[in-house]
Parts: C-alpha cells; sequence; structure tokens
C-alpha cells in the first residue's frame, strides 16, 4: 500500500466554503435607491418652503436687490389685510410687530408688497407709518417687467 503525501494548495476543501473568501464591495442599488427618493422628496418639498401671501406686484423697469440677510417683509392685499412675514397683522399693530421683528433696531431692512389693486394712500399711511417709527430702510418691492 502507498500513502501519498500532498504538498501544497492541492486537496481537499470543505463544502461550503468559497475558495477566495467573503466578498467585501458594497453593493450601490440600495445606496441609489434612497438616493433618488431623497431627491424626489426635496425636489416636491422645496416649492412648498417659499413663503409669503400671494400678491400681484405692479411690473417696474428696476432691477432686482442683491440681498445678503433676509429682511422683514410686510404685505398688503388687495382686501386691506396686512401680513408681516406671512402672519396677519392689525394695522394699528404693524410697527410695533415690525420692532418686534427687527433684529438690528431701526437700521433693519423693511420690503412692503402691496397688490395691485391697493389705494396708494394705504401703501403710503404704511411707509409712513414706518418711516415716522424711525425705520430708515423702507422699500417698495415690484416685479420685473416681462420683455
Amino acid at each position: 500500500m502507498g500513502m501519498s503525501v500532498s504538498a501544497g494548495k492541492g486537496g481537499r476543501r470543505r463544502r461550503g466554503v468559497p475558495r477566495y473568501g467573503a466578498m467585501a464591495d458594497i453593493n450601490m442599488t440600495p445606496f441609489i435607491d434612497v438616493m433618488l427618493v431623497l431627491l424626489i422628496i426635496f425636489m416636491v418639498a422645496a416649492p412648498l418652503l417659499s413663503s409669503g401671501v400671494p400678491i400681484d406686484l405692479p411690473a417696474t423697469k428696476a432691477g432686482e436687490l442683491n440681498i445678503d440677510k433676509k429682511p422683514i417683509a410686510i404685505a398688503i392685499k388687495e382686501n386691506g389685510e396686512i401680513y408681516l412675514m406671512d402672519q396677519k397683522v392689525d394695522p394699528s399693530q404693524v410697527v410695533d410687530q415690525v420692532r418686534a421683528q427687527a433684529k438690528d433696531g431701526v437700521d433693519e431692512r423693511v420690503y412692503v408688497r402691496a397688490d395691485k389693486g391697493v389705494p396708494y394712500g394705504k401703501v403710503a399711511e404704511v411707509m409712513s407709518d414706518l418711516t415716522a417709527a424711525g425705520f430708515k430702510k423702507v422699500a417698495l418691492v415690484t416685479q420685473q417687467e416681462k420683455k
């Protein structure tokens, strides 16, 4: 009887164990699926984040302003309702509410937006109340004229 001695890698292997060991690659398919779902969620949610009271602004030839910090926004609707940063405000409380919102005091920028149908006197009244309270940077907001 002879005996064979096996040298090297030949020989028997255990059943079920892969020859080269475990695979260490990351499966990218679930990662890509999650990223696409998040992209769709953000694409749907982004338009909802834009805040503001819907107003039909008058069109002018003035250019856009380059703003670094969000100003205080006052909106006057056609029916005379006044909104401060998307919250309805009593007309007699506008100046007090703006003072409460102003972090820089009277140096804070205040933008007044008014619907086309709002009487000029109402807009002038709101602006004069703000300037009388000491606010120096009060401006009207209009829409750019479409060519």
